[in-house]
């Protein structure tokens, strides 16, 4: 089946467990964009009386946590020569994982400790990756799924209040539509968050170099 039928299937069976096997699959070794999930599920919750938005983002926060579990624990069990081994291989290429890819999460993940699972959820390009460092580390369980839910559960707040937006504020009809304003908007609003983010940073670098 092509990526195009996948995402063609889960736009038209929408529902929680939808949100929490591809949000997981997302958060996993294995691309699959968010804004395919979320948004569109929390637009059609603005209509469907079986779904509700606050519940999108606690299904959606689940599957992330799940498919980050599955990195952390691979990479924690397998170790660095074999997932950079895999990040070379060509069923890494085909998984959009590369070498490149796999040592800018971890050199994320070094720069800012521990809690970049938080902030690295809310970073494009290094959100799907960061478990990986973080298992590498052999980081303790409890604040990796503390930072790890906090960090999910912001994006996906973002991503459904992306789709509320969209249902109250446009006349989209078709869930794919949704999804092309939605990636859009995410991609903007992501870079966003990591801009104030290094503005933050370095004003509490400024601040302690001054005391």
């Amino acid at each position: 089946m092509s990526t195009a039928a996948i995402v063609a299937w889960v736009l038209a069976h929408l529902s929680y467990g939808v949100v929490v096997l591809f949000m997981a699959i997302e958060s996993s070794f294995i691309p699959f964009p968010s804004e395919v999930v979320v948004p569109p599920a929390a637009w059609k919750a603005m209509s469907d009386p079986e779904m509700n938005v606050f519940l999108v983002i606690v299904f959606a926060t689940v599957g992330a946590d799940l498919g980050a579990l599955i990195n952390y624990y691979l990479a924690r069990w397998l170790g660095r020569p074999v997932v950079y081994r895999f990040a070379d291989s060509r069923l890494g290429h085909m998984c959009l994982i590369d070498r490149e890819k796999v040592e800018k999460a971890e050199k994320y993940f070094l720069d800012h400790g521990a809690v970049s699972t938080f902030f690295g959820r809310l970073v494009p390009a290094v959100r799907q990756l960061i478990s990986i460092p973080a298992g590498l580390s052999g980081m303790p369980m409890k604040p990796f799924l503390l930072y790890t839910t906090l960090g999910a559960g912001c994006w996906n707040t973002v991503l459904a209040l992306i789709g509320y937006g969209i249902y109250r504020f446009t006349d989209l009809k078709t869930p794919e539509q949704v999804v092309e304003l939605a990636t859009k908007y995410s991609h903007e609003i992501g870079y966003g968050i990591l801009a104030i983010f290094f503005v933050v940073l370095a004003y509490i670098i400024y601040k302690g170099m001054k005391k």
